[in-house]
C-alpha cells in the first residue's frame, strides 16, 4: 500500500477501562511506570538488543502505539516510527517516560550487565501484556546471540504470545443494580523520603519450594503467606503510629484473564483490598496469617470479581460521564482518584509463574519486577517466580527499611533462606 494512503487509514484504538486513569493522573511524582527485568546467564550485547526490539516492536500492536488526546477521550494511535534507543541503564527505575523524548513510545528498553529491563506505561498494559513483550525480546535477543536457535526460529514470535487487543473489560461486564464501593482512609506510610531523583529497590530471592513448604504449614496459599508477612511488618515498623479504627490495607490486583477466558494484552485486571485492624497491641504472626486468609478469600470468588468490574465499566459508561469534555473530565478523574488512592497502604501484585520456552530455558535465570511509588504508597510490593526461584521486589522512596526487614526476617524465622539485593539508594 501506498506510504500516504496507509497513513490515512491509521491504525487507532480506545483505551481500556483501566488505562483511562493513568493518562490523568500521570507526572514526575507519579509515574505509573513499571519496570519487568529478565536475568539471563550471560552480560547484555546492546546492539544485539537493540536490534531484538527492531524485530519485535513491528509485530506488536500493544506497544507499537502512542497516546493522542480527543475531545472525550485519550486514544491509541498506531506509531511505526523507528523503535526506540535503547540504552545501558544509568538511572532509577521506575522513571517517567516522556514521548517527546521518546520518539513518542510509552516504553523503553535498557541493559544492565546480565539484566534486560522493560519500563511501560500502565495505559498500554498490565504486567501480563509487559511480559508477553518483554518474553518476546529476550527470545528474539537470544536467537541473535546463538546460532542454533536462529536457525530453528528465526525471528517468528513463539507460538504462546498472544496479540489480542480485546476490551475484555466491556465483553465481560453486566448491567447491574450495584452500589457505591466505599472505603475509609487507610493507615499511610510516611517517613523522612529519599532524595527526589532517588528510588531504592530491594529483591528478596528465595527457594521456590521453601516458601511453597512453609505457606503449606499454615495452610494457606503463597500469597497470602507474604501478604500477611506484609502486613506484620507493616504492624510491627509503625504500631506507635496507627490510630484506632485505621486498618492496614492491602491493595492486591487481581488477572481477570483465568476467570473470563481472555487472552487479552490489555489490561484486565480489578482491586481487592486486604484489611486488618489492628485491635491490641500484639499479635502472633499465626492470628495475622488467619485474619489475611479470611479476608483474601472472602473477596477473590468471582461473583466478587465480576461486581467489581461491572461497578468500575459501567461507572465509565454513562452516558453524562461519555459526554463530558476531556478536560472537565480529567479534573473530576483526578478528584475521584485522589479519594481513593488513600483507601490503601500499599499494593502487592504476584505477576505468578514465569513460563518460557524449554529451547530458552538454560539461557535465563530469572524474571521480577518493581512497582513506582503513587499518591499514599512510597512502598510497594512484586512477586514473580521463575523456575524454582520466587522473587520478592520492594520498592520504596522512603529511607526507612524497617518494613522491608521485618518481611524478610519472618521468612527467615521460617526457615526460608532469603539472599537480597539492593540497589544502594537507601544508604546514599
Amino acid at each position: 500500500m501506498d506510504e500516504k494512503l496507509r497513513r490515512t487509514y491509521i491504525n487507532w484504538e480506545k483505551l481500556d477501562n483501566t488505562a483511562n486513569i493513568f493518562p490523568v493522573i500521570a507526572g514526575e511524582k507519579m509515574t505509573n511506570t513499571y519496570r519487568i527485568s529478565a536475568v539471563l546467564n550471560e552480560n547484555i550485547d546492546g546492539e544485539k538488543l537493540a536490534s531484538a526490539l527492531s524485530i519485535v516492536l513491528p509485530k506488536f500492536p500493544g506497544f507499537n502505539l502512542r497516546l493522542r488526546t480527543g475531545i472525550f477521550w485519550y486514544y491509541f494511535e498506531e506509531n511505526g516510527k523507528k523503535a526506540p534507543d535503547v540504552r545501558e541503564e544509568s538511572s532509577y527505575p521506575c522513571r517517567l517516560i516522556n514521548p517527546n523524548t521518546n520518539r513518542s513510545y510509552l516504553f523503553s528498553v535498557s541493559y544492565y550487565k546480565n539484566r534486560i529491563n522493560l519500563e511501560a506505561f500502565h495505559a498500554l498494559a498490565d504486567g501480563m501484556g509487559g511480559l508477553g513483550f518483554l518474553r518476546e525480546i529476550t527470545y528474539q535477543y537470544l536467537s541473535l546471540s546463538h546460532k542454533d536457535l536462529e536457525i530453528k526460529y528465526g525471528d517468528r514470535l513463539s507460538e504462546e504470545t498472544s496479540l489480542d487487543r480485546e476490551d475484555s473489560f466491556l465483553k465481560n461486564y453486566k448491567k447491574t443494580n450495584i452500589g457505591k464501593y466505599k472505603m475509609k482512609r487507610a493507615f499511610i506510610i510516611k517517613g523522612e523520603k529519599l532524595p527526589y531523583s532517588s528510588f531504592g529497590v530491594m529483591l528478596g530471592i528465595v527457594p521456590l519450594d521453601e516458601i511453597k513448604a512453609v505457606s503449606r504449614t499454615y495452610n494457606v496459599s503463597i500469597n497470602t503467606y507474604i501478604i500477611a508477612c506484609y502486613i506484620q511488618a507493616a504492624f510491627k515498623a509503625y504500631k506507635e503510629k496507627i490510630k484506632l479504627g485505621q486498618a492496614i490495607r492491602v491493595a492486591v490486583p487481581v488477572n481477570l484473564r483465568p476467570y473470563f477466558g481472555s487472552n487479552t494484552t490489555k489490561n484486565f485486571f480489578v482491586m481487592i483490598s486486604i484489611e486488618f485492624y489492628p485491635e491490641k497491641d500484639e499479635y502472633s504472626f499465626e492470628e495475622i496469617v488467619e485474619i489475611t486468609k479470611e479476608s483474601f478469600d472472602s473477596q477473590k470468588t468471582k461473583e466478587n470479581l465480576e461486581s467489581i468490574l461491572s461497578f468500575n465499566v459501567q461507572s465509565q459508561e454513562m452516558a453524562v460521564a461519555r459526554a463530558i469534555i476531556l478536560p472537565v473530565k480529567n479534573i473530576v478523574m483526578k478528584i475521584v482518584y485522589n479519594a481513593a488512592a488513600i483507601a490503601n497502604t500499599t499494593t502487592i501484585t504476584n505477576i505468578g509463574a514465569v513460563k518460557v520456552h524449554p529451547d530458552y530455558q538454560k539461557y535465563i535465570r530469572g524474571f521480577y519486577c518493581f512497582l513506582p511509588f503513587s499518591k499514599g504508597q512510597d512502598l510497594k510490593m512484586t512477586v514473580t517466580s521463575y523456575d524454582k526461584t520466587m522473587f520478592i521486589g520492594l520498592s520504596s522512596c522512603l529511607r526507612d527499611t524497617s518494613l522491608e526487614k521485618y518481611v524478610f526476617r519472618q521468612m527467615a524465622e521460617d526457615e526460608i533462606h532469603v539472599s537480597l539485593e539492593t540497589n544502594g539508594a537507601f544508604y546514599r
